[in-house]
């Protein structure tokens, strides 16, 4: 019985082919430690309400903008931060910038019963379900 043994150098090649490409890709490139999708965010669901919870700190409430429309929710804004004058930056770990995420959710949203709390740099929008998206149920006759 023959054993077949593929040809190292054809592996090799494979491997070399492999660590090209992640040295290519951009998750060893140096970033900020908070880069990534932003705000991190937990998404509840309680009956037909739906809860989502952001985490902004040091972004002030008139910097930050919610919409609902349908099944989508957008929240935006722009996170700034200052430095004394005649100073020099060392290092910089604290993201700027402005930034724009929407969350679809499985049910549409009632805009108008919409309620966002932010406190302590947690954004909390408690959404409630549209009532033109909920099951009615049949009588059969």
């Amino acid at each position: 019985m023959a054993i077949l043994a593929s040809d190292p150098f054809e592996a090799l090649f494979g491997l070399q082919q492999a660590l090209d490409s992640l040295r290519d890709s951009d998750w060893l490139a140096s970033s900020l430690s908070g880069s990534g999708t932003y705000p991190p965010i937990n998404v509840f669901r309680k009956g037909d309400d739906f809860l989502i919870i952001a985490e902004v700190p040091g972004i002030n409430k008139a910097e930050l903008e919610v919409q609902v429309r349908g099944t989508a929710v957008r929240i935006s804004g722009k996170k700034t931060v200052e430095y004394p004058k005649n100073v020099s930056l060392h290092r910089r770990e604290r993201s700027t910038g402005a930034f724009d995420r929407t969350v679809t959710l499985p049910v549409a949203i009632d805009p108008d019963r919409v309620r966002a709390e932010s406190r302590d740099g947690i954004l909390a929008l408690f959404l409630a379900r549209a009532e033109r998206d909920k099951p009615k149920s049949i009588t059969i006759s």
